[in-house]
């Protein structure tokens, strides 16, 4: 096996094995603590420009399946595991996760201490990094790593917004939710499985594609909404000229601050459509509503996020994939806090106290995680039938 270098602008570097594409390839390194759902992390367009760390030891056990991505490729710089599964095993396979990542021209590398790295980002902070096989003397590394860009500032939106607007999933085929095979198998056709068919598009709504993942249309379109896709760069004339009934906000990668051409066209629709975002659309609507938005240390990755909702005292389990939260003081006065991070306090929730809006930090499409807070869909849905 090829030796790789894992190098740290801060100048830590780890030695191990290269799996994936033999490249060298810079970015910010960070990790995820969720235990399944490599392939939905490799292509969760949020994840544009970073390397990523699985926490859970073994990763590729069940191998890549075409029904999974949350997008038309994967998007990290690099993948960092402590034990590659060689041989996946899972009747959904087709292909193996070193397969799939030398397809996209991915490096992978394995055979190191996640948790000691784990540990140092959690010290340190998030940082620049590089995963190499081909520049092996550890000082050259440090300092391509310390040379790359660096994550403030970043404009990545613009490199996974679609391209054109789109209807998802006209013909309902895509978004039907599927039950896992019973005992009885078709012995000819492999195992089967039941699909169950989805609600009446109840109501129209626009999305913006900041880097969109699927399961997020999917569960809209569960929720009973007909999804009109419009990439990042529609002004909110187009938006309202196609008379949608609400606009969602989605998730997305890089600094919100640096989306200043976004921030114009979201504040010009607050009170006029009903408006739900998530995620990097959370960021944006704060930007629009003229708040402030800051680098967290190491951010939250990972199914198992505590969340509080100041309304009621609830606390939901959440998946979460962000680098950047949003400064409370910086909120107008119109604007409450709803919920927050139990770990460290930081903004997760904001309700407009007069428009109809609502945001969520988190994703409550999980995939992968807990489906604690899928309730926000349909809190979506009621808020259009209300008309506030």
């Amino acid at each position: 096996m090829k030796k790789a270098l894992l190098a740290l602008e801060d100048g830590r570097v780890f030695e191990g094995t290269a799996f994936g594409a033999e490249a060298t390839h810079t970015g910010e390194i960070c990790f995820n603590t969720s235990m399944t759902g490599y392939q939905e992390v490799l292509t969760d367009p949020s994840y544009r420009g970073q390397i990523v760390t699985m926490t859970y030891p073994m990763i590729g056990n069940y191998g890549v399946n075409p029904l999974d991505p949350e997008s038309s490729q994967p998007h990290v710089r690099g993948f960092v595991i402590e034990e590659l599964c060689d041989i996946p095993s899972n009747w959904r396979s087709t292909q193996s996760l070193d397969g799939y990542l030398k397809e996209w021209n991915i490096p992978g590398i394995q055979g190191i201490d996640t948790r000691a790295l784990t540990k140092h980002l959690r010290t340190r902070g998030a940082m620049r990094a590089v995963i190499t096989s081909a520049v092996l003397n550890a000082d050259e590394a440090v300092k391509l790593a310390a040379s790359s860009p660096t994550m403030e500032g970043s404009d990545f939106v613009k490199e996974v917004t679609t391209s054109k607007p789109y209807v998802w999933d006209p013909e309902s085929t895509e978004s039907r939710e599927w039950d896992i095979p019973s005992p009885s198998q078709n012995r000819e056709g492999g195992p089967t499985g039941a699909f169950h068919s989805l609600p009446e598009a109840k109501h129209h709504i626009v999305a913006y594609d900041f880097g969109i993942k699927r399961n997020i249309l999917r569960r809209l379109r569960q929720a009973g909404f007909r999804v009109d896709v419009v990439p990042a760069t529609t002004s909110a004339k187009d938006v309202l000229a196609r008379n949608p009934d609400g606009i969602f906000l989605s998730n997305g990668p890089g600094d919100p601050a640096a989306l200043s051409y976004i921030h114009t066209e979201v504040k010009q629709l607050i009170g006029v459509k009903p408006i739900f975002a998530i995620c990097l659309g959370h960021q944006i609507l704060g930007h629009a509503y003229g708040g402030k938005t800051f680098k967290l240390k190491f951010g939250h990755r990972g199914g198992n996020q505590p969340v509080k909702d100041l309304r009621n005292g609830q606390v939901a389990i959440t998946s979460q994939n962000h680098g950047f939260a949003i400064d409370p003081a910086s909120l107008p006065g119109n604007v409450e806090v709803t919920h927050i991070n139990l770990n460290d306090g930081t903004v997760e929730g904001m309700r407009h106290r007069e428009a109809p809006v609502l945001s969520v930090q988190y994703h409550p499409e999980a995939a992968p995680g807990p489906n604690d807070a899928k309730y926000f869909f349909s809190e979506f849905a009621a808020m259009i039938d209300k008309g506030h």
